[in-house]
């Protein structure tokens, strides 16, 4: 979840300094649509609108995906995947349930994001905007009725690790141009995931695991309550055939291509940002800060964390493009698993086939292993919170 929490946070809106006591405000008061409705409709955007609208964007993709899993009653967190990990409350009179509605959803959150990065990218390098932001004017309108309801605040489906240091208040941050190049980073992260999802359609694996949970049912004469622990494995137990399922399937070439020229974009948007970020004298509220700022949300990063998290980026930019290959529990170090393959040849997984080796074999190699050491300097600089801060800092 704190992938899409960190995101969702970034996502904040950026107009000129006059703009600044209103914008949060009209969050708070219209919601995500009608605000970057406004926005879109401006005859000539300045780069501070052209950052609100990429970032409405993206948090519309965000809202438009809790929208179709409270319409369909999927509200039980499914912890696999963002988006459907975040909670939401329960519908009482939802919609019945169609096996393609995950390939839609991760389809029109690409779409989403897609359409975020557009306007992101007509922002003039090195332009210079800022516009304060209380977080606790965020909200989804989970359930489309225009209203904000209980439940759809930002801090209510991000929970407590959202508010600042201090009291606890929800804090204000004050965004700016380098944060542009962040949330670019964050749009591609999610399209990566929402390409490596369709690639392996998981349509007729749901359908399948479904329809056998479906047919179990009827066959008791007495129905477990949702809080029965056998009841509750056995949903575990669909979601995982789900999985294995979408997984074991021929997948499509042209989509995981696709996702790895977005992981690769992640980085690239990732080092910009740090670049940009470095060359900042001010502290003023900051998002993510550099070694002499503070970051409203979580105070001062230990000194280096930029740098040490680049070097980490630089390995996973490694393996992307093959140029290091993945350990493999049955190699030593002079051979290792070419991720970046099994992105440009794609394969239907078959995890025990994968684990002993035989489906593994055509992605193996003798060449440089990437090391952990980069991630292990990580993890000692922020104490051991590797996938907190790894989230946060992406």
């Amino acid at each position: 979840m704190r992938l899409i929490l960190s995101a969702i946070l970034a996502t904040t809106l950026a107009l000129p300094a006059a703009a600044q006591s209103t914008i949060s405000a009209e969050i708070g008061a219209k919601g995500i649509g009608p605000t970057a409705e406004r926005l879109a409709a401006l005859p000539a955007p300045a780069p501070a609108d052209l950052f609100a609208l990429g970032g409405l964007r993206f948090l519309g993709g965000v809202e438009m995906a809790l929208q179709t899993r409270w319409r369909h009653g999927l509200s039980s967190p499914m912890r696999m995947l963002p988006i459907l990990r975040l909670p939401i409350n329960e519908n009482p009179r939802p919609e019945p349930f169609d096996p393609a509605l995950i390939a839609r959803l991760f389809l029109d959150l690409d779409t989403s994001m897609a359409s975020a990065r557009k306007a992101l990218a007509e922002i003039p390098p090195n332009s210079d905007f800022g516009l304060e932001i209380d977080l606790s004017d965020l909200w989804f309108d989970i359930n489309a009725n225009a209203a904000r309801d209980p439940g759809e605040d930002l801090l209510a489906v991000a929970g407590a690790m959202m508010r600042g240091p201090g009291d606890g208040a929800p804090p204000v941050i004050r965004f700016d141009g380098p944060d542009a190049a962040w949330l670019k980073a964050y749009g591609h992260a999610l399209s990566g995931v929402a390409q490596v999802v369709l690639a392996y359609d998981p349509t007729a694996a749901i359908t399948k695991a479904t329809a056998a949970s479906a047919a179990l049912h009827d066959l008791n004469d007495v129905h477990m309550a949702p809080e029965d622990f056998n009841r509750q494995f056995g949903e575990f137990a669909d979601i995982i055939a789900m999985v294995l399922g979408a997984l074991d399937q021929p997948p499509d070439a042209a989509r995981a291509k696709a996702a790895q020229a977005q992981f690769l974009g992640m980085i690239a948007e990732n080092r910009r940002f740090w670049a940009e970020v470095a060359l900042e004298t001010d502290n003023d509220r900051e998002w993510l800060p550099n070694d002499a700022q503070e970051s409203a949300l979580v105070g001062p990063l230990p000194a280096g964390t930029g740098a040490t998290w680049l070097r980490v980026l630089e390995d996973g930019e490694a393996l992307l493009t093959g140029t290091k290959l993945a350990p493999y529990w049955r190699l030593d170090d002079s051979a290792g698993v070419n991720v970046a393959r099994m992105f440009t040849d794609p394969r239907a997984i078959d995890l025990v086939a994968w684990i002993q080796g035989a489906d593994a074999l055509p992605y193996l190699e003798k060449g440089p292993v990437v090391s952990a050491e980069s991630w292990r300097d990580f993890e000692r600089l922020i104490g051991g919170q590797g996938m907190l801060f790894a989230l946060y800092l992406n």
